[in-house]
């Protein structure tokens, strides 16, 4: 029965709370119905902040913001931990798991925001040797990595041996891959300089791994060419001459590469959240398991479910920000809308707010519009712009600390690696194996043109 039958509020059900979740949530923080936001953490996450993390110069604590701290002064919200893991269309009921705990949450109205996860293109033993970078998890166990190896290296006495602890490759030459690229070259040769006194941190290589022809392939030309010329100066080597990546070291095409830390950053795939949905009769996915949705957002037969950010598939909108951001404020707006009357599907029209990717201090390039930009004026666009993602004063004040820290100094004040980062998944495993044994990620000149 529906809430205007029984009257009661309307019960709006939100998964997710990443980009595309809060800005739904916070968009019916005023409307008359009851919010539910569920989430598997208790954050929300500002993702294209990670490398940051990753790499010493943000706490973890700087790009996420508690859920229920972002929605306290919504009285009409309540937040759930857990992990939603089946969805009844018919009976309008998602199934939560909580740590073991299993209880079902009825909804009259559904938006579904639970976004992307690493894509592996089919090899998923690449996780182990190569870690993507989509959570805190990920980027506290890369940050263990990272500064890991230069400890270990500093301990090796074996020349050969630590080249290889002081060698990195980054598979993806996206924007992720570009920034933490810049970001590991730039710690190495200016961040660590003199912290150590039997290695030169400076002669770690960092090597940026592409399939297509460039480096952030949907950049103009000229802001390509120059993110490549940063890039070089700075010391990083790029492949992206439509190389793939294999693990066959057997294979007479591939060049092997020696490197302790692998990481990948090549693509993405949609939640597996969006298959729970394609069980319904007219709903289907696209080739990366996005949710082929209608032109406001819902999915066919069911006009009460919203599909929204990047497990959305419409008119095949980039996975970015704006994108998640956009699609939940219209998704409240049309919820708003109906409830007061107005049944009419309006369309979710996208305004693309330009494209943004810094290459380390000092050096960014941008898109906005027409407009293309480059050097300094693109990085402090870049940093406007992740500043006022951020979401609070607390957290943005912070962040512009450690910013002024890294960016002005030398220091990268948030280095500190538990022994479980720096060791239990890769350096105790990598010290106890023979390097020419260890299934290790290789680059490949495949004829059949490299990464699928």
């Amino acid at each position: 029965m529906s809430a205007s039958a029984t009257g009661r509020r309307h019960h709006v059900v939100i998964v997710g709370c990443g980009f595309g979740g809060l800005a739904a949530a916070k968009a019916l923080g005023r409307a008359a119905v009851d919010v539910t936001v569920i989430d598997r953490t208790n954050h929300h996450l500002v993702q294209p902040l990670l490398h940051q993390v990753a790499t010493g110069i943000l706490s973890e604590g700087d790009i996420a913001v508690p859920i229920r701290d972002a929605l306290r002064r919504q009285r009409n919200t309540r937040v759930v931990l857990g992990a939603v893991v089946d969805i009844d269309l018919d009976a309008r009921r998602v199934a939560v798991d909580t740590i073991g705990l299993r209880r079902e949450i009825e909804y009259d109205i559904l938006i579904v925001a639970t976004g992307a996860r690493q894509s592996y293109f089919g090899r998923p033993e690449f996780a182990v040797d190569a870690p993507g970078m989509k959570t805190l998890d990920d980027a506290l166990e890369l940050r263990g990595r990272i500064f890991g190896v230069f400890e270990m290296a500093e301990g090796e006495r074996n020349p050969a041996a630590r080249r290889r602890w002081l060698t990195f490759l980054i598979v993806g030459a996206g924007p992720t891959g570009v920034e933490l690229a810049g970001q590991l070259a730039e710690l190495s040769r200016r961040s660590l300089r003199g912290n150590f006194r039997r290695i030169d941190p400076g002669e770690a290589r960092v090597l940026l791994l592409g399939a297509a022809s460039t480096i952030l392939p949907t950049y103009p030309e000229a802001l390509r060419e120059r993110a490549a010329r940063d890039l070089r100066e700075l010391g990083v080597e790029l492949h992206v001459d439509g190389q793939g990546v294999d693990t066959d070291s057997t294979n007479p095409r591939v060049q092997r590469i020696d490197a302790a830390t692998k990481i990948w950053a090549a693509g993405v795939q949609a939640s597996p959240l969006g298959r729970v949905l394609a069980k319904a009769p007219g709903v289907e996915l696209d080739p990366v398991g996005r949710v082929k949705v209608e032109t406001d957002c819902t999915i066919p037969g069911h006009p009460e479910v919203f599909v929204i950010g990047d497990l959305m598939g419409l008119d095949d909108l980039p996975g970015v920000t704006q994108v998640a951001i956009q699609s939940g404020r219209h998704a409240a707006q049309t919820i708003i809308g109906r409830l007061a009357g107005d049944t009419t599907r309006r369309p979710f029209r996208y305004r693309d707010a330009g494209r943004l990717a810094m290459i380390s201090r000092l050096r960014a390039v941008a898109v906005v519009g027409n407009l293309a930009l480059s050097g300094f004026p693109a990085w402090v666009l870049w940093l406007l712009v992740r500043l006022t993602s951020l979401g609070g004063l607390k957290n943005s004040a912070s962040v512009l600390f450690n910013w002024t820290v890294a960016f002005l100094g030398r220091g990268r004040a948030p280095r500190v690696i538990s022994a479980q980062q720096a060791f239990a998944r890769q350096a105790i495993e990598v010290h106890a194996c023979d390097a020419a044994n260890e299934p290790a990620l290789s680059t490949a000149a495949h004829a059949e043109g490299g990464l699928p």
